[in-house]
């Protein structure tokens, strides 16, 4: 693979995903039920404690994972990260000497460090901004003997005993009492960390950990299900919303032969076929979610998805959308086919936020004429013929979707039965990898406009979809030459033209010309338009404000920005590859009708300005721009550039930002038992004059005891606290999620928000203890022709906690790894190292009949090699203590091997062997990380995944 290819192959889902993590990581600081927790950041000597969490966070994460619910997983993942790293910044460690990372973090059975007790004195006085030596000698490295752990308290909760060390720095108020001063080594400058001079040595060990816990999880849960947990490789999802009346008939098999189509297009590509997702909803009923990554079980399904029954005109239309929402992929496109209005209205709000949340489209195909009328309505009689007779429906019944597609970026499109199949290739244009948006707006005022879009060298089949019905039509190209489009007679086209009911498809011919395009159009009514693209480069932002509180920086904004304030706007450019050297001058806010808002400068910043080529290569630097104010009209955003040759640069992001004068923030974020209750804390605040707001909460699963909505007045600039609570059944699954989504909305004015929050699912005391393996026998003849001698070690492999064993895998090493039921006879010999090229190939030898446990029986069960998948051993063992014994033999030529040993709850234990030695101590190892970015990480443990597929 070239670094190009891997670059782009990444993808704008895999940066969104990284940047979620990170956002999870970062909100740690921000929170106000995190941010001083002392246990959250390992401060204050809550280190025990803090242990304890990491652990739950482990937990947490590989549950979600394997429950296919990757959204909780990033988010129990950034929290994962941010206490780890605090460590290492926070304590000691640096200043013990140690110069590998503390492995009894996140392996209970490696060995612990003692903590100094509450009083213990920890500190000397330090009164300068920059503390040297301040350390008392037990907790340096000059004792060497018994050195003690601890960490800095920071502020006044808890209290800081005398003598204790203060996190330090100008923002910490303890730092005035003694022992004064500080040790943190959070940044390099001494205002903010006393220890300073340290910091770069603390942030190495700090990326060894968090790269050690990506290659663990990796490790833990599969490269595939890793890969999908950071979108690698994921062309958009296939997700279709179902009406499944009598009426839709046409409509059911319109979709059916487009998801053929797109089956059939992807499986002539190389790599997956991506996900497919379908929601069927009627009346009353709706659901359940058919998700598959198997492209022939989905054909399988949409086979036997039948047109029957009726009943009154709306459905549970937004119920559906909601459910697909909840399990589409981020950065999705929802295609719904209905002809019926909703009768669940009341959803709008929770499913608008959700479309927002996940920047997912929603594009409504609607087999119905918007302007009801006496002739269309006994047309739509005899049509709807299976439905029971009911009153005309209002001409606004659809008001609901048509203001959900336009806030999300979708269209909607009024069409008919005999046209459906055609406007359906729409969906076969926004659902093909690497589509960027150039154009998307509305026109509803004037009778003509004119609009354009930008074409550079990096787009190719660029396509426009055109909703309504246009009298006129005028396309021109960067040359000014045009080309009347609903003019047949045109000999030169510059675009092809499809019409169908509702919708128009222009398609400009190639090579397309780069530069501005311009189209001029009249119509009798509203239009929407939309211009795609193929491209990797594209974008992705949010909006932050400044803290200065306990950790300043920029905190990002949850739901939608506050009007008439300002605020920063943080993008950053994906899939640019190292060579395309680019740089970004500005962004600018557009109205709905394509209007500029406001021009934001962004900080002079280039996609390629490192010498080296693997730091441009993980490149992904945000740039920053002030918006003053934020404007008071929905807007979406155009981030503006150019490339290394002057030609411009430009991408939109559709989705309508819609600013507000509320906020609402969720403050707790706690996991879910089976069978108990749980609290949710939110706050309001109000930017505006004193006002009554209503309240509704809403979650996918049920579990809320009330939803709403519930009224509270709220005094001008103030705010309010409440919470929610839910009840989980015993029943739910260990690692399932819930999406609890928050709406605020003022009642004498258009004011609302959004909140939304992942919770999940944990056993009430999980298993955190991983499986255990100690060497039983050692045997080597290494002599000093390597090709002509072997060594081998005998292992114990057993569970100290109680979910058993369940996995084995031999991960590295060049012999093979023989399982068994019994100890292996003390008198075999080891075998002869096998060469050749099935050395790599799976070997599976299984025992033929008899008792497995016999204590005399020796057969072994299975053999592994190098690369062969896991191997389930859950059903080997007669309860959770029983042992597995297992044989590693290799040739002296390869000196060094390592067998990874699961257990049920997905907890790991790396074995490494080496010859002519016991199993060795990870903890002695030198570190090699140096610093790198963040997600320069994890670039780094998916190149491994990837690699390991293709070798």
């Amino acid at each position: 693979m070239t670094e190009t290819f891997q670059r782009r192959r990444l993808g704008r889902g895999f940066w969104r995903a990284v940047r979620e993590v990170a956002k999870s990581n970062a909100a740690v600081d921000f929170l106000s039920s995190t941010r001083l927790d002392p246990i959250y950041h390992f401060d204050s000597e809550r280190i025990d404690s803090a242990t304890v969490m990491l652990q739950q966070f482990w937990t947490q994460t590989v549950l979600s994972v394997r429950a296919k619910e990757y959204q909780t997983a990033r988010q129990s993942l950034g929290q994962l990260f941010h206490s780890l790293q605090d460590f290492y910044s926070h304590s000691n460690w640096v200043e013990m000497g140690r110069r590998s990372i503390y492995l009894h973090l996140l392996s209970p059975e490696e060995p612990a460090i003692p903590v100094a007790n509450e009083d213990t004195p920890t500190c000397m006085e330090c009164f300068s901004l920059t503390c040297r030596n301040n350390l008392l000698p037990q907790l340096t490295v000059l004792q060497g003997e018994s050195p003690l752990l601890t960490t800095g308290y920071a502020n006044t909760f808890p209290p800081k005993p005398a003598g204790k060390c203060s996190h330090g720095g100008i923002l910490d108020s303890s730092r005035h009492t003694g022992a004064k001063g500080g040790i943190n080594k959070d940044s390099t400058s001494p205002f903010f960390s006393p220890h300073h001079y340290l910091h770069n040595e603390a942030a190495a060990l700090a990326t060894e950990a968090t790269l050690t816990v990506l290659r663990d999880l990796r490790d833990t849960v599969g490269p595939e299900a890793f890969l999908r947990l950071f979108s690698v490789k994921q062309i958009p999802a296939l997700v279709f919303v179902m009406d499944t009346t009598g009426s839709m008939f046409e409509e059911i098999t319109a979709a059916r032969l487009r998801a053929h189509s797109i089956i059939q297009s992807r499986a002539k590509r190389s790599g997956q076929a991506g996900t497919f997702l379908l929601v069927p909803f009627h009346d009353p009923g709706f659901g359940p979610v058919y998700e598959t990554e198997d492209p022939n079980q989905f054909m399988e399904h949409m086979e036997d998805l039948l047109a029957l029954g009726g009943g009154d005109e709306p459905e549970m239309c937004l119920s559906a959308i909601q459910l697909a929402l909840t399990h589409s992929p981020p950065l999705s496109e929802i295609f719904v086919f209905t002809d019926a209005s909703p009768k669940d209205a009341h959803l709008f709000d929770a499913v608008r936020a959700l479309a927002l949340e996940k920047q997912i489209k929603v594009t409504f195909l609607l087999t119905e004429d918007p302007n009801y009328t006496t002739e269309s309505r006994a047309a739509r009689r005899k049509r709807r013929r299976r439905k029971r007779s009911r009153e005309a429906p209002s001409p606004n019944r659809f008001s609901l979707y048509s203001s959900l597609s336009f806030v999300s970026g979708g269209l909607t499109i009024f069409t008919t039965n005999s046209d459906i199949h055609r406007v359906s290739s729409i969906v076969e244009d926004s659902t093909a990898p690497d589509k960027v948006t150039l154009l998307h707006v509305e026109s509803d005022q004037e009778p003509t406009s004119l609009h354009s879009f930008r074409v550079d060298t990096s787009v190719r089949n660029v396509t426009l979809h055109v909703s309504g019905t246009m009298t006129e039509c005028v396309l021109t190209n960067p040359s000014d030459q045009k080309q009347s489009l609903l003019d047949e007679t045109v000999k030169e086209p510059l675009a092809e033209l499809q019409h169908f009911q509702g919708l128009y498809r222009i398609s400009l011919l190639p090579p397309v010309q780069p530069g501005q395009w311009k189209l001029q159009v009249k119509s009798d009514g509203h239009l929407t338009f939309n211009a795609i693209g193929d491209s990797s480069v594209d974008f992705l932002y949010y909006f932050a404000t400044v803290t200065n509180e306990t950790h300043p920086g920029l905190a990002r904004v949850e739901g939608a920005p506050v009007a008439g304030v300002p605020a920063f706007l943080v993008l950053a450019v994906t899939g640019l590859a190292s060579q395309e050297e680019a740089t970004f001058s500005h962004a600018t806010l557009l109205g709905a009708e394509g209007e500029s808002l406001q021009r934001v400068k962004l900080n002079s910043s280039s996609s390629s300005s490192s010498s080296s080529s693997s730091s441009s290569f993980y490149s992904t630097e945000e740039l920053v721009g002030l918006v003053d104010p934020v404007p008071r009209v929905p807007f979406c955003v155009r981030l503006t550039g150019q490339d290394s040759r002057g030609n411009k640069l430009e991408r939109l992001s559709a989705e309508m930002v819609q600013p507000t004068h509320v906020q609402i923030e969720v403050l707790t974020i706690p996991r879910l038992v089976p069978g108990h209750s749980t609290t949710v804390t939110f706050k309001i605040l109000n930017h505006g004059p004193a006002r009554l707001f209503s309240l509704t909460a809403d979650d996918d699963c049920g579990y809320l005891r009330t939803r709403g909505p519930h009224r509270f007045p709220v005094e001008a600039q103030g705010s309010f606290r409440g919470q929610v609570d839910l009840h989980t059944p015993a029943t739910a699954g260990a690692g399932a999620s819930v999406t609890l989504t928050f709406n605020v909305q003022a009642l004498d004015s258009p004011d609302s928000n959004y909140a939304v929050a992942y919770l999940t699912v944990v056993p009430p005391d999980p298993d955190t203890s991983p499986p255990s393996c100690s060497a039983a026998r050692v045997q080597t003849s290494c002599s000093s022709v390597c090709g002509e001698s072997s060594w081998s070690v005998s292992l114990v492999v057993s569970d100290i906690g109680r979910s058993g064993l369940a996995a084995l895998q031999l991960q590295r090493g060049a012999g093979n790894l023989t399982v068994f039921h019994s100890p292996p006879p003390m008198e075999e010999p080891p075998a002869r190292p096998q060469s050749g090229p099935d050395q790599q190939q799976v070997r599976r030898e299984e025992t033929t009949s008899g008792n497995h446990h016999h204590q005399h029986q020796h057969q072994h069960k299975a053999r592994l090699k190098s690369r062969d998948p896991p191997l389930n051993v859950s059903e080997w063992v007669l309860n959770s203590s029983q042992p597995l014994w297992v044989r590693y033999t290799s040739s002296c030529c390869s000196a060094e091997a390592e067998v990874l040993v699961w257990d049920s709850a997905g907890n790991m234990k790396r074995c490494h062997l080496k010859s002519g030695q016991h199993l060795r101590d990870r903890s002695t190892e030198p570190s090699r990380a140096g610093q790198i970015t963040p997600a320069a990480m994890f670039v780094f443990v998916v190149q491994l995944c990837l690699c390991s597929e293709l070798m």
